[in-house]
């Protein structure tokens, strides 16, 4: 299988992410059987590839470097062409992940999170932990030098290297019969969002296992911030201090999922209290079991615009940070304001029997 490595240096390169990614290039060759990276050094060249459908089915490695000002106008052309396909496949079948070297302290994390919605919504899946960052210090690598005693561009190295090895081991994942948690907040007679996740659910019916669980009315206290130690020992316990639903219902059915659901309406552009006091309090459980073969799927519903801002927070919670496969166009988003107006949108009955499919197709 093709590896592409779509290298976009700043216009004013500092030399440093050229020169770690050519060592953790070179490491991946001696560690990987049969590993021949293929260089992609334009945005044209890539849009080009892509219009050829060489980009489907692969493993591709987006390296972006950062100036100052955190945005690279070739990079944004990548983004533009992916984001002008919306909904398409022209990247189905493919595995990703994302290299980010900053000037500075700020930015890296933010186009990361683009490039990964982007790719994404145009069919690409990505393991969990896909970005490697690296601000302009190195500051970030602090903790992960400390722990494997080596300098921090060592580190910095590394992680590449890892990432590089993970997108290139990345293997699909069987759609058959799966345990589908599905988490909301949401009021049945009310909830657009949940009116859609009914229509999704109906398709699902006789493929998969389904458990809803409502966290509504307080029932979820957001995280305290325990110390490392206490969380670790109450997540290796399948606890955490708070106790409630959470210990009760939510963490045996976030260990037994293959598919977490997050149905997420747009609140002020962003995800609901609820929602991420769940997202919070899955630390614990976290720290105390893999999650990288578990997927993620999120239902967004705005009232008004914004949705992809939501995804996108979805993805940085979930994919990047709790180690969820992010699936390839895993965000369902929908415009409707009035309750009930989900049902009255031209098509979304197949569209959301399309949704279903996609579940439970290997990925």
């Amino acid at each position: 299988m093709s590896f592409y490595v779509v290298k976009i240096l700043d216009s004013q390169s500092r030399g440093r992410m050229e020169r770690v990614l050519k060592e953790a290039l070179k490491t991946a060759g001696d560690d990987c059987a049969g590993f021949e990276p293929v260089m992609v050094e334009s945005a044209e060249e890539f849009c080009s590839l892509c219009s050829m459908g060489m980009m489907k089915n692969c493993k591709i490695l987006f390296a972006v470097e950062l100036g100052k000002s955190g945005i690279n106008l070739e990079a944004y052309k990548i983004i533009s062409y992916l984001n002008s396909t919306y909904d398409s496949d022209i990247m189905s079948g493919s595995a990703g992940g994302v290299i980010i070297d900053g000037d500075g302290a700020l930015f890296t994390k933010d186009m990361g999170r683009r490039m990964v919605f982007a790719a994404n919504m145009a069919g690409c899946h990505f393991p969990g932990k896909p970005l490697t960052e690296a601000t302009g210090k190195l500051a970030n690598f602090k903790i992960v030098s400390g722990l494997w005693d080596m300098e921090l561009e060592e580190a910095y190295v590394k992680s590449c290297n890892l990432l590089i090895k993970k997108i290139w081991d990345f293997k699909p994942y069987s759609g058959e019969h799966p345990y589908i948690l599905a988490i909301h907040a949401g009021s049945h007679k009310t909830s657009n969002s949940l009116g859609l996740w009914r229509m999704i659910a109906e398709n699902l019916k006789g493929r998969a296992e389904i458990e809803e669980i409502s966290i509504r009315n307080g029932e979820v206290r957001d995280c305290r911030g325990c110390k490392y130690e206490d969380c670790l020992h109450f997540g290796e316990n399948s606890n955490c201090f708070y106790g409630g639903v959470m210990v009760e219902k939510v963490y045996p059915a976030i260990i037994k999922c293959d598919i977490l659901v997050l149905i997420c309406p747009n609140y002020n552009d962003a995800i609901s209290a609820n929602i991420m006091a769940f997202i919070n309090r899955l630390t614990a459980v976290f720290r105390a079991n893999d999650f990288s073969h578990k997927r993620i799927y999120a239902i967004v519903i705005s009232g008004y615009s914004g949705g992809d801002i939501v995804a996108a927070q979805i993805i940085s919670a979930i994919n990047m940070n709790k180690n969820f496969v992010l699936p390839g166009r895993f965000a369902f988003m929908e415009t409707a304001n009035n309750p009930g107006d989900i049902m009255k949108i031209k098509g979304i009955e197949k569209r959301a029997a399309q949704f279903a499919d996609r579940m439970l197709k290997k990925l």
